[in-house]
């Protein structure tokens, strides 16, 4: 049975205009593998509503899970959850629950728990609140679709809150040959190699040292004998060059 499928929707003019580097993809990407999520596309949008509509419809539909990061601040360009209910044509307004998370918290910081602060608690109809153990302001689940804060660390925190609730399959496993030879001599084995192993991952990713060519071939699957035995063939193929 085929793994469960998965997208991640990055929102922010700050990713696309470089000023972040987003690291949150590399993270999802590795807890998805350990858990048999495979995740198949990476989107990026701006800060627009309908660009980020179309783009939420777009995923849920192809994907069993969408995982968003951004967007859920408390500034007027934080407009991902009035986006995501607008995508599923769902009512969003403060909710009480989220209401008292965020008061709490701002009680404890001895901050005030101002309109611009509150704009965090205003939740989707139908949605269920992502735990936020960093700093209180929730995330959301409606559908299919995760919406976390963008900020690393948070966004690392409502990954692990998420990941219990859902039902993966088999862990992604990979063996990595490297092999000292160009790719252009290397092209046609590995060819025949990826449609001997159909259910595997063959990727060859090249390099140059020392004014010498070699690829790393990655074997990727979820049966270790098939990667066993596709890694056999390939140190056979390549008995002088592989390691």
């Amino acid at each position: 049975m085929a793994n469960p499928t998965a997208a991640m929707l990055v929102i922010g003019d700050e990713i696309l205009s470089g000023r972040t580097r987003d690291a949150n993809m590399h993270f999802l990407a590795g807890r998805l593998n350990e858990i048999g999520i495979d995740l198949k596309e990476v989107r990026i949008v701006s800060d627009d509503g309908p660009d980020i509509v179309a783009a939420v419809r777009a995923l849920s539909d192809r994907y069993d899970h969408v995982f968003s990061s951004g967007g859920i601040g408390p500034t007027h360009d934080d407009i991902t959850a009035d986006s995501i209910a607008e995508a599923f044509d769902t009512p969003i307004d403060i909710r009480d629950d989220a209401d008292a998370l965020l008061q709490a918290h701002y009680d404890r910081q001895g901050l005030e728990f101002n309109e611009a602060r509150k704009r965090m608690a205003r939740i989707p109809d139908g949605a269920l609140l992502i735990d936020n153990p960093v700093s209180a302001a929730p995330g959301f689940t409606l559908r299919n679709v995760h919406v976390m804060a963008g900020v690393p660390s948070v966004f690392k925190a409502m990954v692990e809150s998420v990941l219990p609730t859902l039902t993966g399959g088999s862990p992604l496993l990979s063996e990595t040959v490297r092999i000292e030879r160009g790719e252009g001599d290397i092209a046609g084995p590995l060819a025949s190699l990826a449609a001997e192993f159909p259910t595997l991952g063959v990727g060859s990713y090249p390099f140059q040292k020392d004014g010498r060519y070699g690829a790393n071939i990655v074997l990727r699957g979820t049966s270790p004998d098939e990667l066993a035995r596709a890694r056999g063939q390939l140190l056979e193929l390549f008995p002088k060059d592989a390691s």
